[in-house]
């Protein structure tokens, strides 16, 4: 079941088009990376979605339901331009936007002690946001983001300003709460996050969708049809246009599988000596973008 149906939304400001005849379906309870390059529409996209601007036409579906006012609880923004008060203390910012969130005094007071000894900053709760370094500000705004608990939950650039310590911190996060059952959209630049964390994909290039579906089906679809081949040579009479490399008496090299099925391959390849590897090799998440983004800008 899709939490959210995005359908032919288009959006343009002035004589630039933001978004052209987009259309998602993200599905309930996983990781739905969201990808492009800056000035994409992605940000454009977030903001209809939470209603922070309206689209031109087409429409969002939350659950089935037309995207209104009444939903806005049940969704919850990490935008990447961040947007905490710079006065305010950090319990008093807390349990604001828990307030905000339409969550009762007693249970905002419950949530925010919880989240505040869970990231372990609780000892901060009395300084004022502009006391805190920008990881210590980050983490602030993310609990200000989860703590009434959404049933769909928007981080924009979420490991932005984070070292590498609070990036795992974070990211261990965001994969608790898709185990509780709540839906997280990715917005990111980092590759490497897709890879590791989301199972579904779209990308976004010069406002229109390029790209869409499960992590894996699109790894298969940009297969370059290669294997990586490790072996121990007989007679090191291995052909020049292997193109290997010798380390410790293994060759190391790549082929493509041609008109071979890979079991073919794999028999030609025993026929030079002992194979110690075999192995596909798959693109990177990073490598389709920088594919996709180019191939575009060049149409």
């Amino acid at each position: 079941m899709a939490i959210l149906e995005i359908e032919h939304l288009n959006k343009a400001y002035g004589p630039n088009k933001a978004l052209s005849d987009v259309s998602l379906s993200i599905p309930e309870g996983g990781i739905f990376g969201l990808l492009g390059p800056n000035g994409a529409g992605k940000t454009t996209l977030i903001r209809i979605i939470n209603q922070i601007i309206e689209a031109d036409q087409g429409q969002v579906l939350f659950k089935g339901e037309k995207l209104h006012p009444k939903h806005i609880s049940r969704i919850g923004y990490l935008p990447e331009e961040r947007g905490l008060y710079k006065k305010m203390k950090v319990w008093d910012q807390l349990i604001y936007f828990a307030r905000l969130k339409g969550m009762p005094a007693a249970t905002a007071k419950e949530k925010v002690t919880y989240w505040l000894k869970k990231m372990d900053i609780n000892s901060w709760k009395d300084k004022r946001i502009d006391d805190l370094s920008k990881g210590m500000a980050q983490k602030v705004q993310f609990i200000s983001t989860i703590i009434h608990e959404p049933e769909l939950l928007i981080l924009d650039e979420p490991f932005s300003g984070f070292d590498p310590i609070n990036a795992e911190i974070i990211k261990d996060e965001i994969l608790e709460l898709r185990d509780k059952g709540i839906t997280l959209v990715l917005s990111t630049h980092r590759m490497e996050s897709v890879e590791l964390l989301c199972d579904q994909i779209a990308m976004i290039h010069k406002s229109y969708k390029i790209l869409e579906g499960s992590l894996e089906d699109i790894k298969q679809q940009f297969r370059p049809n290669k294997y990586k081949v490790s072996l121990i040579s007989s007679d090191d009479s291995l052909p020049l246009e292997f193109g290997a490399h010798l380390k410790n008496g293994v060759a190391t090299f790549t082929l493509p599988l041609g008109q071979n099925s890979p079991n073919q391959l794999l028999l030609k390849m025993m026929s030079y000596g002992e194979v110690v590897s075999f192995q596909e090799i798959l693109p990177s998440m990073e490598e389709i973008f920088i594919q996709q983004v180019k191939e575009y800008s060049n149409e």
